[in-house]
């Protein structure tokens, strides 16, 4: 992706079944939670380079002894940070008392972070600083230990103001309008009234103050708590928790918009956000990690039991096509056969825009995530050619030598790495036209690759955001190879409106597709659209409810994609640019071939899979018309 987009985190649960003795017996070391904890948030790195967090607790402690710990972390390698000063307290033991490395009992009596069960998190920072009190994973404290909550989650909630007044209303006074402290407490108020409803009913049953804490523990009802906290939350969510006492759950949204997958033996139960990250620390086939399902709650009690409780109704399930596309890591089997496909879908209309003409064009992406993709190309290439050698060999017939053969059979797609991604250059450059001049040179190129004013030059990208990094960088670098033409080709079709469950693109202004459309209408004498666009919102956030629709539609009808696609071309190009330019974006029937179970396709149709995403669609839009620089939700 040639613009830089924050989005959701990544999650990673670890339960432990059985005493820390098991592991030491079994592995030789009393940290084995620890290590694959680690080794998951790695694998995971790339949901959250904003900061990481890491919470832990310890069954059955005895009174007035710590059993919650938690480190949190915005350093710049937050995982090493946090994970290194876990280190450094077994070290300091090791030192003193080596031994007691491996006594699992000793530790997890006077050592932090020996406990049984982990929670961690990687943060990507939609909007809010980057404050350390940012990073989950979030406490809540109670000296009950059924009432202590640590709340971590992929999540972005569309109608936080809702939920806040929510808890305004029964009587809280919230620290901040922020949706992970939002979520959190009103979990914890309905974790509140369990307790007290466990309560009165072994009170009434004649058991002692001391005898009900372990019995409340035992029956506390975590698909009723979720149930009555969530049923009025609006957005896209995979969010993890865990009780003092020991049950933890993972809840994610009835759209399965943001992933979640678990794995479990006699062993673990262990939870993350993508699967690859299972796989690999726990050397497990595919087949053997689950999806938890939409709507639905993966339950883990202390006791031991694990299942998934429906929690609320699932939807059609529309699971974020992006993740396919860009944000997860590429070595999940599914998603790379996903971004192969992709690729080779563009091959038509590539075709079309070289003028079949394979002999004097190079194909090459744009790093990284467009890489598969650009595999999937090539490979559609080469089945293009074998096609017209076929043909070729045929039109011989008897005229067919050993010279005309090879030459014929020599006929293969050209491919070069043409950018190389090198680190950015910034911070110590403030004035804005000198800092301009250095982010054109955040690619290396390749030079002696194009034949200068002959070939042309395909590049496919994962997706098109917001065009600026293409215009100030990537085209005036790849221009200066000297190609006749250039034809960016992106992965994703036209990103036309805001997301409002993970990315930071609440600004409908800020996207290249929506600006074009825009400009087309006003070139065409087409402004009362904007003007009917504009009164049909205001009119719906007037009314507010459920049954919002998305206007904004209105703004592209008009249009072609493909004329949507021109204009971005003539908005992208930079005005010192030789070579002809086009570009060239997937069709959004071909995404849902290439994800077939993934069609959460919000960003390109409009088809927001729940009310809220409709009620921010029409906000981002009289934002826009009102000159409102802010979020839309």
């Amino acid at each position: 992706m040639s613009d830089f987009l924050h989005h959701e985190c990544g999650i990673a649960m670890i339960r432990l079944l059985k005493p820390l003795s098991y592991y030491q017996e079994k592995y030789g070391t009393a940290f084995y939670a620890m290590n694959k904890l680690y080794l998951m948030m790695e694998k995971q790195h790339n949901r959250g380079q904003d900061g990481a967090g890491v919470a832990n607790i310890k069954f059955d402690p005895a009174p007035g002894s710590r059993y919650i710990s938690r480190y949190r972390s915005n350093e710049k390698q937050a995982i090493k940070d946090i994970f290194g000063r876990m280190q450094a307290k077994f070290e300091e033991v090791g030192k003193n008392n080596p031994e007691h490395l491996s006594d699992p009992e000793w530790l997890k009596k006077n050592v932090a972070f020996t406990g049984e069960l982990w929670l961690g998190h990687l943060r990507y920072g939609t909007y809010g600083g980057n404050s350390i009190e940012a990073c989950h994973p979030f406490l809540r404290q109670n000296n009950w230990m059924s009432r202590n909550l640590v709340v971590a989650g992929n999540f972005n909630m569309t109608n936080v103001d809702e939920l806040f007044q929510d808890l305004v209303e029964i009587g809280q006074h919230p620290k901040e309008k922020a949706d992970t402290v939002t979520v959190m407490e009103n979990i914890g108020h309905f974790l509140d009234e369990e307790n007290e409803l466990q309560y009165a009913k072994f009170k009434k049953l004649g058991n002692s103050k001391e005898e009900i804490s372990p019995l409340i523990a035992n029956h506390i009802d975590i698909g009723r708590i979720l149930k009555n906290s969530s049923h009025r939350w609006d957005g896209g969510y995979a969010i993890a928790g865990m009780f003092g006492h020991g049950d933890a759950f993972v809840l994610r949204d009835p759209a399965g918009i943001r992933p979640a997958f678990f794995y479990r033996d006699e062993e673990v139960v262990v939870v993350a956000s993508e699967r690859p990250a299972i796989m690999t620390a726990f050397n497990v086939p595919v087949e053997s990690v689950n999806e938890i399902k939409p709507g639905h709650a993966l339950v883990i009690r202390k006791n031991g039991k694990v299942g998934e409780e429906l929690i609320n109704e699932p939807t059609q399930k529309l699971s974020c096509s992006f993740e396919r596309i860009y944000f997860s890591r590429g070595s999940d089997v599914d998603i790379y056969k996903e971004r192969k496909e992709l690729g080779r879908l563009l091959c038509q209309s590539t075709l079309q825009s070289v003028d079949y003409d394979l002999r004097n064009t190079v194909l090459s992406f744009i790093p990284n995530t467009a890489e598969v993709a650009f595999y999937g190309m090539l490979h559609g290439m080469e089945d293009y050619l074998r096609d017209v050698k076929k043909r070729k060999i045929k039109a011989l017939g008897n005229d067919l030598t050993d010279e005309k053969l090879m030459e014929i059979l020599n006929i293969r797609p050209r491919a070069e790495k043409i950018a190389i991604k090198d680190a950015k250059l910034r911070t110590f450059i403030t004035n804005d036209d000198e800092r301009s001049d250095l982010v054109t040179h955040v690619y290396d190129i390749t030079y002696g690759t194009i034949r200068k004013g002959v070939d042309n030059l395909v590049v496919i990208d994962d997706s098109i955001v917001r065009g600026t990094t293409l215009k100030n960088s990537i085209l005036r670098m790849l221009d200066r190879l000297g190609p006749k033409k250039i034809v960016v080709v992106s992965s994703a079709p036209q990103i036309r409106y805001p997301d409002c469950y993970g990315i930071d693109m609440a600004k409908i202004g800020d996207l290249i597709a929506f600006r074009a459309a825009i400009q087309l209408l006003e070139e065409n004498n087409l402004e009362h659209i904007i003007d009917e666009t504009y009164a049909r919102c205001k009119e719906q956030l007037a009314m507010g409810g459920k049954e919002m629709k998305n206007y904004v539609r209105m703004i592209y009808q008009p249009f072609t994609a493909e004329q949507i696609s021109n204009k971005i071309a003539e908005l992208v190009r930079p005005s010192d640019l030789q070579a002809d330019l086009q570009i060239i974006f997937q069709k959004i029937e071909d995404l849902h071939a290439a994800c077939p179970n993934h069609r959460g396709d919000w960003y390109f149709s409009g088809n927001y899979p729940t009310p809220g995403g409709n009620r921010v669609v029409c906000k981002a839009f009289v934002n826009y018309i009102e000159g409102v620089n802010e979020r839309a939700y």
